[in-house]
């Protein structure tokens, strides 16, 4: 009988101890974490260049933001063959047929116009030279975190700029606009 007894005890502790080790074994309930993570949508424009100046200047000008660094590239064809300096002007008017009305260089932070980056100052527009193949293609990439593409500073929105494309090569130092001559090709940057 003690051997029964003692036979039902131990059962009746196993039994509880699984019962314990059940409980133990359910899970915690609590709210779940949920990180919000940012994801910046790109920006973008495509402007179509168009000739000036009695040239045959054409090609197609793109911006792309992301991440706080617009993109700038341009494909263009009709070029003599040489260099050639390409800018950002004041306004997205391309109406004259010389390029003139869209004004100076964009300069909002009134500098004296040079190479860009130059310590002694630069336009926001002072993009710079390229060359031209021997079949007058051109192309140019740059990109730069001073320009935001429809952010509230004035200083670096480029949307109702113009993209100038000259005939000759811009010096770098003269001033107000490197001496690059005529204007061959505008395109306005509108979003």
């Amino acid at each position: 009988m003690k051997k029964i007894s003692f036979l039902l005890i131990v059962f009746a502790l196993s039994l509880s101890s699984c019962k314990n080790e059940k409980k133990a074994e359910k899970p915690i309930e609590s709210e779940p974490v949920v990180e919000e993570v940012k994801v910046e949508t790109p920006k973008s424009i495509t402007a179509t260049l168009s000739a000036k100046s009695d040239s045959n200047v054409s090609g197609e000008v793109m911006f792309k933001e992301v991440n706080g660094t617009v993109e700038m590239s341009a494909v263009m064809s009709g070029l003599t063959p040489g260099v050639h300096a390409i800018h950002l002007h004041q306004t997205a008017d391309c109406s004259s047929n010389d390029g003139k009305s869209t004004g100076g260089h964009w300069n909002p932070t009134n500098q004296p116009h040079g190479k860009w980056g130059a310590e002694e100052g630069y336009h926001k527009g002072d993009i710079g030279n390229f060359t031209a193949d021997e079949n007058g293609n051109g192309m140019v990439k740059f990109s730069t975190n001073e320009w935001c593409i429809g952010c509230d500073d004035d200083t670096k929105n480029i949307v109702g700029k113009a993209v100038i494309v000259h005939a000759g090569e811009d010096d770098l130092t003269s001033q107000p606009s490197g001496a690059a001559g005529a204007r061959v090709s505008c395109a306005g940057v509108i979003e």
